[in-house]
């Protein structure tokens, strides 16, 4: 099983709807079973509260619910129990490494670094209002990721089947 938790600053717009997001698109490949994902905040400030009502209709519009939801702040127990911590934007990186004490097996990433911007970041929609831009590039990071795990484990099986033989 793959555990992927993704982080931003409230746990209210983007990392949920990156949670939501990868759900959905293994849940539709029939792979539910094969993922464990969740999302977790850097900040405090939003402990206990569900998606931000225009973060919550934009999935909607999508058929995704995301109902159930309470912001949590990720703590430094994350780093161990997750396989990947997927970032919004570099300011998330930072504190991401400052709650789990660095990164020294490298599971923390930026979402935008699985697409064909890596340098990019997932804009905060609480302060640019822009929640489908934001959704386009949660969008792409989480299809990106999704093809990137897949890949990994193509050539993971490639390279055990040429040891075999």
């Amino acid at each position: 099983m793959i555990k992927i938790l993704f982080v931003c600053h409230g746990n209210i717009c983007r990392s949920p709807m990156a949670e939501y997001v990868m759900k959905d698109l293994v849940a539709r490949a029939g792979r539910s079973e094969e993922f464990y994902i969740e999302s977790a905040a850097t900040s405090s400030e939003e402990i206990g509260n569900p998606v931000y009502p225009p973060a919550r209709r934009k999935m909607a519009q999508h058929g995704i619910d995301c109902s159930g939801h309470q912001a949590r702040r990720m703590t430094r127990a994350d780093y161990d129990r997750w396989d990947l911590l997927i970032g919004m934007d570099r300011e998330n990186l930072r504190g991401m490494q400052r709650h789990c004490g660095g990164d020294p097996e490298g599971k923390i990433h930026l979402l935008m670094e699985f697409t064909d911007r890596p340098q990019a970041q997932v804009a905060d929609p609480w302060f640019t209002g822009d929640f489908d831009a934001t959704w386009r590039d949660v969008n792409a990071g989480c299809r990106g990721l999704l093809a990137w795990l897949d890949r990994a484990a193509d050539f993971a099986r490639s390279k055990e089947r040429r040891k075999r033989n």
